[in-house]
């Protein structure tokens, strides 16, 4: 499987999704006039290169400066799609937060709180 790479633009982050070494990057901001649309290639290609590989080390790092409403259903819907896989890879999510931005902590607070997912919160 190929890696994942979008170049950020003003309403779009950049991903970064490595097949070989299994660390995915999201960073940026996250406001994409249809994010369904934006994200549509993201989930398909998370559930399909989790689903061809087997006991791999998956870490997904998300950096995030701002997402919208729409991200964050998004968001949720790859993060539950990447918790099916639990079983069969070993997942971190790594969960980056300005020091000062409480708000995006404490969104990726409350993904982890009902997410089966280990989640490392690192405030920069």
């Amino acid at each position: 499987m190929e890696s994942l790479i979008l170049q950020s633009t003003e309403d779009t982050p950049q991903v970064d999704f490595n097949a070989e070494t299994g660390i995915c990057k999201l960073s940026g901001r996250s406001l994409p006039e249809n994010a369904i649309d934006f994200y549509q290639p993201i989930l398909n290609w998370v559930e399909s290169v989790l689903s061809e590989s087997v006991n791999k080390e998956f870490v997904f790092e998300v950096q995030l400066e701002y997402f919208n409403t729409a991200s964050s259903k998004q968001l949720a819907k790859m993060l539950l799609l990447i918790e099916k896989f639990i079983d069969s890879h070993k997942i971190l999510i790594r969960w980056f937060y300005e020091k000062e931005d409480r708000d995006m902590f404490n969104s990726g607070n409350q993904y982890s709180k009902f997410l089966k997912l280990d989640f490392e919160f690192i405030e920069y």
